[in-house]
């Protein structure tokens, strides 16, 4: 690693509490108003994951893992696309239990959701065809305790996770294609950059989001 994990202030954003805290709230509001919260980067980086998943035909019983799921939005949607085959995961209980609520109003009971540390994933987290990534890892770098360690940790786990082959989807705001491509390029190769928008501030032009597809190397 180049050291660019250095760079970012330890934050609240990387830590277990921020997050139990966060998804406490938002069960609480959606029992009361039916609000499923927020979609991370919008449904737009949703649409982009999927296009590129029925670009490449990859089959509806295709194996899906949603790191870090949050709510369950990105699964809702995959399932209406079809997918069958689908779990999500995340550290918090409030998470998980927010999601479930989402699932259940959906009717899309079939969706397997369970409280998992991605950094430390149970034996039967294993064997998925493609893993998706938005703002997980960007969480995780910003943690407080030894970030640079549990980024290496995140990148190890995906290895277990993964099937030889699979797929894996990220979305970043905190890092670059290039850092991105530094950071998995110990036994993932890049396929293909997504088009994410665009801004020009100064007569520059840069992308305040970034999205890969990586495939694991056999």
């Amino acid at each position: 690693m180049g050291g660019r994990e250095e760079e970012f202030e330890p934050s609240a954003l990387g830590t277990k509490e921020h997050w139990d805290a966060a998804y406490e709230q938002e069960l609480q509001n959606f029992k009361e108003s039916g609000n499923a919260g927020e979609i991370w980067f919008g449904e737009e980086s949703m649409t982009r994951l999927i296009r590129w998943m029925e670009k490449q035909k990859i089959p509806l019983d295709s194996s899906v893992l949603d790191v870090g799921t949050g709510n369950g939005a990105l699964l809702v949607e995959l399932a209406k696309s079809g997918y069958t085959k689908l779990t999500g995961v995340d550290y918090s209980p409030s998470a998980i239990q927010l999601s479930k609520c989402i699932m259940e109003k959906e009717g899309l009971s079939h969706i397997r959701l369970q409280v998992e540390d991605i950094l430390n994933p149970s034996d039967e987290l294993s064997g998925f065809q493609i893993c998706i990534d938005k703002g997980t890892f960007d969480a995780i770098s910003l943690n407080p305790d030894n970030a640079a360690e549990k980024m290496k940790q995140y990148v190890k786990a995906l290895h277990r996770i993964l099937r030889p082959n699979g797929f894996f989807l990220i979305t970043s705001c905190n890092w670059t294609r290039e850092e991105l491509l530094r950071e998995f390029g110990e036994g993932f190769c890049l396929l293909e950059e997504l088009p994410t928008p665009v801004f020009c501030f100064g007569g520059r032009t840069g992308k305040s989001v970034t999205a890969l597809v990586f495939q694991q190397k056999i």
